[in-house]
C-alpha cells in the first residue's frame, strides 16, 4: 500500500455509513436498488450496503477504499482494485443487469479498476475527484498494473469530463439492462488509461 498523507487515508469499518452513500452516488442509485432487492420488502437497504462495506472481502469492502476528510469528516472516497490478468467467465447465474458491466471489465484485464469515485454533493467541484484519481494512479503503479479502467454511465457528462481530463479514453460500450432501476442512461462506457 502506498503512503497516504492527509487528507487521504485508508478507509476503516467505521466509515461504512459514508462509504455506502458514496457508493450509491457513484452508481447513480444502482447500489441502493440492488440493496433493496437483497433486503426484501420492509428490509433496510442501507443496512445491506453497510454490511457489504464492512466485510473484509468483496469489491465494495472498506479494504479497497481510500477516503478524504475535511474537518475529520469523510467527504469523498475511492474504491478500486486490480482486475485479474485474464477475463473472468460470466456465469449463467449472474443477474442480467450486471452482465454488461462484467463484459466491460473483462475488456480491461490487468488494469486497476476504479469501481467508485464520489464526493458528497456539497464537497464537489473542489478538486477532490482529480486528487483521488491521482491516488488511484499511484495504487495502480504500486500493484504492478499496466493501466487503469473505469466504467461510467453515458449520461454522466461531468464524471466523463473529469476522467478525460485525467487521460482516460473510451474503449468500449455496452447497453444497460435496467430492470426497474430508474436511470436516464442507455449505455455503460468503459474508459481506460495506460501507465
Amino acid at each position: 500500500m502506498i503512503d497516504l498523507q492527509p487528507p487521504f487515508r485508508p478507509a476503516m469499518p467505521g466509515d461504512a455509513r459514508a462509504l455506502t452513500e458514496l457508493v450509491n452516488f457513484a452508481s447513480e442509485g444502482l447500489a441502493h436498488y440492488v440493496w433493496s432487492k437483497v433486503a426484501g420488502p420492509g428490509g433496510d437497504a442501507w443496512a445491506v450496503g453497510r454490511e457489504r462495506v464492512t466485510r473484509g472481502a468483496g469489491s465494495f469492502s472498506y479494504r479497497n477504499a481510500v477516503v478524504t476528510e475535511d474537518g475529520g469528516k469523510v467527504v469523498a472516497g475511492l474504491v478500486g482494485y486490480p482486475l485479474p490478468d485474464r477475463p473472468e467467465p460470466i456465469p449463467d447465474t449472474m443477474p442480467a443487469m450486471f452482465v454488461p458491466l462484467q463484459e466491460l471489465e473483462n475488456l480491461a484485464p490487468a488494469t486497476w479498476y476504479v469501481n467508485v469515485l464520489a464526493a458528497f454533493p456539497e464537497h464537489r467541484s473542489r478538486g477532490r475527484g482529480s486528487a483521488l484519481l491521482g491516488v488511484a494512479e499511484r495504487l495502480a503503479a504500486d500493484s504492478g498494473c499496466r493501466g487503469l479502467s473505469i466504467i461510467v454511465s453515458d449520461t454522466n457528462a461531468g464524471a466523463r469530463r473529469l476522467y478525460e481530463r485525467r487521460g482516460y479514453r473510451e474503449a468500449a460500450r455496452r447497453a444497460k439492462v435496467k430492470e426497474d432501476w430508474d436511470n436516464p442512461g442507455k449505455e455503460w462506457v468503459l474508459l481506460t488509461k495506460g501507465l
